[in-house]
């Protein structure tokens, strides 16, 4: 049976750029950089061979290329579930670059992705996590039999606390936020303005209030 894979890469460690984009009328926000590190042992001790990775970037692009979202989320599930209330971002590409597969996100104007791109407007350092499926053996720790399902949006993992789970948490707990999330959630963000800028004021406050760097 294939178990549950989830590797984290640090800002720094994922070589992350942040690009901000004009694309009509509009700016959309991207994350580029290491998804996923190949032929070395990471913190979880396991090795993904280069190969098994060149492998399950190919599978990923198809998917994209055949017209599939490959949706992600802010911080982890305990499983291999896309949670739709939870989605920021979507994967555009993958490519292999060396023994690591890089890629590209797009952040989306959903009220996870808003967080997300406020935080990084901010100067928030948020990094990367592939999820994923494969087996491990038990004496070498090499991967086999690897499937990236996505790679989601996550903190620092030397950070006390996620950031984005932090952001959410202090929202649910201001006077009114869950009727207020409620409310973003079904708002159309992309094309309302005010909505946009309230979500962004709060954030900010947020960020400042728990001291978020």
């Amino acid at each position: 049976m294939a178990l549950y894979l989830k590797e984290h890469l640090t800002f720094d460690r994922a070589s992350m750029v942040v690009e901000s984009v004009s694309e009509g009328d509009k700016k959309n926000l991207y994350m580029k950089g290491i998804f996923i590190q190949g032929g070395v042992k990471n913190a979880n001790e396991r090795i993904y061979p280069v190969s098994e990775i060149e492998s399950a970037v190919q599978t990923l692009n198809e998917q994209i290329t055949d017209g599939h979202s490959v949706l992600g989320e802010v911080d982890h599930p305990d499983d291999l579930k896309i949670n739709l209330d939870r989605v920021s971002h979507m994967i555009t590409g993958m490519w292999m670059d060396g023994a690591n597969g890089f890629g590209k996100l797009k952040i989306l104007p959903t009220p996870m992705g808003q967080l997300v791109a406020t935080m990084l407007e901010s100067g928030v350092k948020l990094g990367v996590s592939s999820r994923g499926s494969g087996n491990v053996d038990d004496m070498n720790g090499k991967v086999s039999d690897f499937e990236i399902v996505t790679v989601d949006i996550v903190a620092q993992p030397s950070a006390p606390q996620a950031y984005p789970k932090a952001i959410y948490e202090g929202m649910m707990n201001m006077k009114h936020g869950h009727k207020i999330f409620e409310n973003l959630k079904g708002a159309k963000l992309a094309s309302d303005p005010k909505a946009q800028k309230y979500i962004r004021e709060q954030t900010i406050r947020l960020i400042k209030d728990m001291k978020i760097k």
